[in-house]
C-alpha cells in the first residue's frame, strides 16, 4: 500500500542494493526517523526469496505467529494449559492485533521483544529458576533488541513496568534481587547489541552533538539530535519539526482499546476481581502485567499518540483476560450475554448495510464512491472517514461474510459457559478476519499504486516525476524499483533529510517541472485525479496524456503514447485526452462537494 507500508519496504530494498545497512534513504535522501531493525529482517527476507511484497511481509507475519505463541507459554508458565491457551488465542484473534499488522511497522516486533524481555524477568526472579544469569540474560539481549527497534521505548516500557512491580513487591532495594538480574553484564549485553549501530550512524551523519529543542524549515542538526532529541523528547512534548503526524485525543486512545481487543474487552471488568498478590506465580505474573499495561497505556495518555501505539500492552492484556476466563466467576458470564447481544447488533448492522446498499450499482473501483478527507490521514485509521453509503456496495461479500461471523458469535454465545463461549468467539473471529481481509482486497486499488506501477514498467521509457510528497505515492517506487523526482515534495518526513550535506537534487517547483514537461524527452507524472486541473493549469490540457488511472489517482505524460498499449490491447481503448481527465477530476470534485452538503443537510 501507499503511505508507511511501502515505504518501509523500499527502504530495505535500498539498504540490499546498496550495501550501505547503516543510513536509512528514500530517493536517495537520507531518512533518520526509525532504528533498523525491521528493515535488516525485511532485507534479509529478500536476500533468501527475492524482492517481492510477500517478501517484505514476512517477517512481521512470523514475528505475529511468534508472538502469540510466546503469550501463550507465558500464560501456561504462570496459570497453566488453560488460562495460556485462552491468553493466545485472545490475542491472536483481537482486532488490534489483526488491523496493525497490515502494514509494514516494527510495533509487533518491539512487543514481541517487550513480552519475551518481561517474561525473562519474572524467570530470573523466580525462586525455583536454576538458572535465573541465563533468564537476565535473554531480559538483556530482548532490550538491546529493542533499542534497534523503537528507541528508547524498547528499553523504557519494559524496565519501567520491572521496577514498577519491585517497587510493589517491596524488592527494588534488595541486594539478592538485583544480583539475580545481573544488571552490569545484561547492560553490557543490551549495549554491544544495539551501540555500534547508533555509534556507526552519528559517524556518518554528522553534526555530532548539538542539544538545541528548536528547529524549524532548513535546518539540520545530524543524526543524533533527529533521532534523540527530535523524535523522542520533542515528539513526546507535541513539539517535533516536521508535524507529519497527528495525536488521538485522549479519551478516545482510551476507549479505542475497546475495538482493538474485540471480541475480549467485554470480559476487562472480570480484571477486577483477579488476584494481584505476589503470593504464587499466578499473583505475580498479574501484577507484573498490571504494572506493563497500565504504565504504557499512562504514558501515551500524556504522550502524541497513533491508534496502534499502545500494542506493547496488547499481551499484558491477553494475559490477564486469559486468567480470568479460565477462573470464570459472574463477570465472565455477564461478559458472555455482552458478547452475545453486541454480536447480534453488528450482525443486523451488516446485513443493514447490505439492503441499503442495494439502491447503488458499483462501477469501476471503490474509489469513486468514496468521499476523501486528506486532514485525518495523519491518523493510521483516517481513511476510515472516506466511507460512504455508497461504497458499501463494493463490500457485499465482506458484509455478507461479517453478518455470518457475528451471528455465529450471537448464537454461540447464548447462556454458553466460558469454554463454549471462547470456543464460538474464535470462529467469529476467524470468519470476521477473513471478511476483513477480503474487504482490504477491494481496497487496494485506493490505498495503493500497484496498477499505475504496472503501467509504468509497461510503457517507453522517461523521467518520473510524483506529484507532492513521496509517501502518497510510495508503492510506485516499490513495484518499479525506479527514482523519480518529486514536485513541490520537499516537507513532511523528507524535509529534514532534504537539507542533509549532499542530498540529492530531486525536488522540483512548479517552474522547474513546467520546464521538464514541455521540453522534447518524454516524462511522466504519476497524481492523484484532484490534483490534475491544478497540473493542467502549469503546463496546460493537450500536455496531459493519460496512461492509465486507478483509485482516483492517474499517470500522464506529456508525449503520445505508440499505438500497442497496456496489456498488449490498442491504446485508444485506454487513452483519455487531458482535457477529458481534467473535466473528469472536476466532475469528480463537484460530485464530492455535492455529496458532502448534503450530509450537513441531513
Amino acid at each position: 500500500m501507499d503511505d508507511v507500508d511501502a515505504v518501509q519496504a523500499q527502504i530495505a530494498r535500498n539498504m540490499l542494493s546498496s550495501g550501505d545497512w547503516v543510513t536509512a534513504r528514500l530517493d536517495g535522501v537520507v531518512y533518520l526517523e526509525k532504528a533498523p531493525l525491521v528493515y535488516w529482517l525485511m532485507a534479509a527476507s529478500y536476500a533468501v526469496f527475492g524482492v517481492d511484497d510477500w517478501a517484505a511481509r514476512i517477517p512481521i507475519a512470523l514475528s505475529a505467529i511468534l508472538l502469540c505463541w510466546v503469550t501463550s507459554a507465558f500464560g501456561v508458565w504462570a496459570f497453566g494449559k488453560r488460562a495460556g491457551g485462552y491468553a493466545g488465542l485472545v490475542l491472536a484473534t483481537s482486532i488490534g492485533l489483526f488491523l496493525f499488522t497490515r502494514i509494514l511497522i516494527p510495533d509487533v516486533v518491539i512487543t514481541l521483544t517487550i513480552t519475551l524481555a518481561l517474561w525473562a524477568f519474572l524467570r530470573a526472579l523466580e525462586p525455583e529458576e536454576r538458572h535465573p544469569r541465563f533468564w537476565a540474560m535473554v531480559m538483556a539481549a530482548n532490550l538491546g533488541l529493542g533499542l534497534l527497534l523503537k528507541s528508547l521505548i524498547g528499553i523504557v516500557f519494559p524496565l519501567a513496568a520491572a521496577i514498577l512491580y519491585l517497587y510493589f513487591t517491596r524488592q527494588l532495594f534488595s541486594t539478592s534481587t538485583w544480583k539475580r538480574l545481573h544488571p552490569w553484564s545484561g547492560t553490557l549485553l543490551a549495549l554491544a547489541i544495539a551501540a555500534p549501530w547508533h555509534i556507526l550512524a552519528t559517524l556518518r551523519n554528522p553534526p555530532y552533538f548539538v542539544f538545541t529543542l528548536k528547529s524549524g524549515p532548513g535546518q539540520y542538526h545530524g543524526f543524533l539530535w533527529f533521532y534523540f532529541i527530535n523524535e523522542q523528547v520533542l515528539r513526546f512534548l507535541n513539539l517535533r519539526y516536521p508535524r507529519d503526524y497527528d495525536t488521538v485525543p485522549r479519551l478516545y486512545f482510551w476507549l479505542f482499546h475497546l475495538l482493538w481487543l474485540f471480541p475480549w474487552s467485554v470480559y476487562l471488568p472480570a480484571l477486577s476481581k483477579l488476584s494481584y498478590k505476589p503470593i504464587d506465580r499466578a499473583g505475580r505474573t498479574r501484577l507484573l502485567a498490571l504494572c506493563w499495561a497500565g504504565f504504557i497505556l499512562v504514558f501515551f495518555t500524556f504522550s502524541t499518540t497513533q491508534e496502534y501505539y499502545s500494542m506493547p500492552a496488547y499481551p499484558a492484556l491477553a494475559l490477564l483476560v486469559g486468567s480470568a476466563l479460565a477462573c470464570e466467576g459472574v463477570w465472565i458470564r455477564r461478559g458472555t450475554r455482552l458478547l452475545s447481544v453486541i454480536a447480534g447488533c453488528a450482525a443486523i448492522a451488516c446485513l443493514a448495510l447490505l439492503i441499503l446498499s442495494r439502491g447503488y450499482s458499483p462501477t469501476g473501483d471503490i474509489s469513486s464512491a468514496l468521499m476523501r478527507h486528506p486532514a485525518a490521514y495523519k491518523l493510521s485509521l483516517g481513511h476510515m472517514e472516506d466511507l460512504t453509503l455508497a461504497s458499501f456496495a463494493y463490500l457485499r461479500l465482506p458484509l455478507l461474510l461479517a453478518a455470518g461471523a457475528f451471528a455465529i458469535g450471537a448464537l454461540g454465545t447464548v447462556k454458553a459457559g466460558s469454554q463454549r463461549a471462547v470456543l464460538a468467539a474464535v470462529l467469529m473471529m476467524v470468519v470476521f478476519l477473513h471478511a476483513a481481509r477480503l474487504a482490504m482486497v477491494v481496497f487496494d486499488p485506493y490505498l495503493s499504486s500497484r496498477p499505475l506501477a504496472e503501467a509504468l514498467k509497461r510503457s517507453p521509457p522517461g523521467t518520473l516525476v510524483v506529484d507532492r510528497h513521496y509517501y502518497f505515492f510510495s508503492s510506485v517506487f516499490f513495484y518499479t524499483g525506479r527514482s523519480a523526482l518529486l514536485l513541490n515534495g520537499r516537507f513532511m518526513n523528507l524535509e529534514y533529510g532534504a537539507f542533509a550535506p549532499g542530498a540529492p537534487d530531486v525536488f522540483l517547483d512548479d517552474a522547474q517541472f513546467t520546464q521538464l514537461w514541455t521540453q522534447p524527452g518524454r516524462a511522466y507524472l504519476v497524481a492523484s485525479a484532484s490534483r490534475i486541473p491544478v497540473l493542467a493549469g502549469l503546463v496546460g490540457k493537450d500536455r496531459l496524456i493519460v496512461v492509465a488511472s486507478s483509485g482516483g489517482k492517474a499517470v500522464l505524460t506529456n508525449q503520445a503514447l505508440p499505438t500497442v498499449g497496456l496489456a498488449g490491447t490498442e491504446r485508444g481503448g485506454l487513452v483519455r485526452a487531458g482535457a477529458d481527465m481534467v473535466e473528469m477530476a472536476q466532475m469528480m470534485l463537484q460530485r464530492q462537494e455535492e455529496t458532502r452538503e448534503g450530509r450537513l443537510l441531513r
